[in-house]
């Protein structure tokens, strides 16, 4: 698993992700691979912080 992904701190690069945005592109496109990959995915939910954030970036 290998992305192209620039993570910046330069402002000069309107490119340039700053960590989160690369944290949540990687995850979005983990989320599209499982979705293209299984018929019917699902996502554990515990109702904890990590279940929140997983939700989130599901919708």
């Amino acid at each position: 698993m290998t992305s192209a992904t620039v993570v910046s701190d330069d402002t000069d690069n309107p490119y340039a992700l700053s960590h989160l945005d690369a944290l949540e592109s990687e995850a979005v496109h983990i989320f599209r691979e499982v979705a293209g990959e299984f018929e019917r995915p699902v996502i554990l939910f515990s109702g904890g912080k990590d279940s929140i954030v997983m939700l989130h970036l599901a919708l």
